[in-house]
């Protein structure tokens, strides 16, 4: 069975960190994509940061140069270091798993994903 659990949220000021973890379990092989996503309270779910078919990571342009995905395919964990957080980015983060292939660029959409943990709450206080 399949499963996803992320871990590390929590209440930071404005301008600290926070790493936020993601852990997959149950997968066959490590042809798969993880990724994360978050929202904010009152939007609509919105990607964060994934790695492209080519391996190299995608950012959103709301958190280039401050947050950095990392990923561990013999461990199926996949990380996100929080760095210079704003209040803006206060939101439920959810990590999200297609166990059936790679990255592409059909994983910009949160539809393409079919496995997501229960979230983890990041709050940023000014």
């Amino acid at each position: 069975q399949v499963q996803v659990v992320e871990s590390g949220g929590g209440s930071v000021q404005s301008g600290g960190s926070l790493s936020l973890s993601c852990v997959a379990s149950g997968l066959t092989d490590s042809n798969y994509c993880m990724a994360w996503f978050r929202q904010p309270p009152g939007k609509e779910r919105e990607g964060v940061a994934m790695f492209d078919s080519d391996g190299n990571p995608d950012y959103a342009d709301s958190v280039k140069g401050r947050f950095t995905i990392s990923q561990d395919k013999f461990l199926n964990t996949l990380t996100l270091q929080m760095n210079k957080v704003k209040p803006e980015d206060t939101a439920m983060y959810y990590c999200a798993l297609d166990p059936t292939s790679l990255c592409g660029y059909w994983h910009s959409r949160s539809a393409s994903f079919g496995y997501w943990g229960q979230g983890t709450q990041v709050s940023v206080s000014s």
